[in-house]
């Protein structure tokens, strides 16, 4: 039997061996090492400049488009209703009655059919301007950023924006998306192996600096996956060992993006699969701190571990992210309590994201993790801005939720964030009776001012 060699064959394996040399050594000198010594070479800021000029030219071009040819340009969400200063209950009840009435009725204190108009109104209000849920969904854009997601009317303005359109497609995930699946790859696979072998070390100086200097370098290769440019501000503030960093909550690259600068160790619930094994791993090198499902529930038991985590001035600091799920962006809502009431010095931080070249929010009731960290790697780009705020301490007089408010109060001014009272979990839940009642109160009391409950 005769075996025939195609020299061809021959030819395409030399230079499909020549293209991987080529691929690694290039994600080898200009990712890897630079990553390792947390250096750049302003690349990913040039990549960043030039898109904002495609980006600028392309909003031009529609505009000029549309008036072409008379078509509606994009208009960003806009509020139905017009913001008012805010009043009490009782000061609308009694302007909605003396404006039906001729009488003084600011001393009446009893129901006058007129106040339903006042409750009717504020449904209304809430359904056409709901602030919470809308804090559940994208973001919205002033203009184009060249993503089929953003709007999908921009890519038949012309037919120049069309081929754009496509030039960038092609580059988005015939290149980019590649290059950071390999990226994200090696960075996960190192953190695994290297966290794995430092836990066979004995605790000391030298296991906790090369945790520390693997840790970073490792985070550093997973927010060059993404083309993440970062820009720290304030750095003299960052978290120190025995503390507690909270931030607002945007996504779970959230982490990432704070860890490539500093060391943390992190929280959360055990998970199976893949996330396990990365869990497992990091905390050979590093002392995590990691709950059994069963364990999550107990607020006494996740305190007292919280407690005794920085109480130990050699262990890095907590990474916590109070709101308990994924804003957009736009707003921080209220922070749970359990991480104020410890004691410790909080060192707030916060993260605001530029949505030109990329939404960083994670729907969850959306998109799985799988599709999310898809989109996130066909984006253009992960940019953002991270400011470390003074240290916080707990003040005398002030419990655990006046404290949470205050700080969440910092970080929403530092981010130019709105700051809202709500809770995060109504993203998935009704809302509580006590909201309800809390209103039906308010109403009685002005309608009764004397009363009082009746005590046994």
């Amino acid at each position: 039997m005769e075996l025939f060699f195609n020299p061809f064959d021959n030819l395409l394996c030399i230079l499909l061996g020549i293209s991987f040399t080529v691929w690694f050594t290039l994600l080898l000198v200009f990712i890897i090492v630079p990553a390792i010594f947390g250096v750049s070479f302003g690349i990913r800021r040039l990549y960043m400049k030039t898109l904002l000029k495609i980006f600028e030219w392309a909003t031009l071009r529609i505009e000029r488009g549309a008036k072409e040819k008379n078509h509606h340009l994009y208009k960003p969400y806009s509020n139905a209703i017009i913001a008012r200063e805010p009043t009490s209950l009782e000061e609308e009840i009694k302007e909605i009655r003396r404006s039906g009435s001729n009488k003084d009725l600011d001393s009446a204190s009893e129901f006058e059919m007129s106040d339903i108009f006042y409750f009717a109104r504020r449904g209304v209000e809430s359904i056409m301007d709901d602030e919470v849920t809308k804090r559940f969904s994208a973001e919205e854009l002033e203009s184009w950023n060249l993503l089929t997601r953003s709007n999908n009317n921009f890519t038949y303005i012309s037919l120049r924006l069309t081929v754009l359109w496509g030039l960038g497609l092609l580059i988005r995930y015939g290149f980019l998306l590649p290059l950071r699946v390999t990226l994200a790859f090696t960075g996960v696979g190192l953190l695994v192996f290297l966290t794995s072998v430092i836990g066979l070390l004995p605790n000391g100086r030298m296991k906790n600096f090369l945790s520390e200097k693997v840790h970073l370098m490792c985070y550093r290769i997973c927010v060059r996956a993404l083309t993440a440019i970062i820009t720290y501000h304030d750095s003299e503030n960052k978290p120190k060992n025995g503390g507690i960093c909270v931030a607002n909550h945007t996504s779970p690259i959230d982490v990432i993006i704070l860890a490539s600068d500093g060391c943390y160790a992190m929280v959360g619930q055990i998970h199976g699969g893949l996330m396990g094994v990365i869990q497992r791993s990091m905390v050979k090198a590093c002392p995590h701190v990691w709950f059994e499902r069963s364990e999550v529930k107990d607020r006494h038991l996740v305190a007292k571990r919280l407690s005794d985590h920085v109480q130990d001035k050699s262990k890095l600091p907590i990474l916590i992210f109070p709101e308990g799920t994924c804003i957009n962006n736009t707003s921080v809502m209220m922070f749970k309590k359990g991480s104020f009431e410890i004691g410790a010095t909080v060192y707030p931080v916060a993260i605001k994201y530029d949505p030109r070249f990329g939404d960083a929010f994670w729907n969850s009731s959306k998109f799985g993790m799988v599709s999310y960290l898809l989109r996130m790697m066909s984006s253009w780009a992960i940019v953002c801005s991270v400011w470390y705020l003074p240290p916080m301490s707990r003040e005398e007089g002030e419990d655990a939720v006046q404290f949470a408010n205050r700080v969440k109060a910092a970080i929403a001014r530092q981010g130019g964030l709105v700051d809202l009272l709500w809770d995060g979990g109504l993203k998935r839940e009704k809302v509580k009776d006590t909201f309800k009642e809390e209103q039906q109160k308010l109403y009685s009391k002005m309608l009764r001012p004397s009363w009082t409950p009746l005590t046994t």
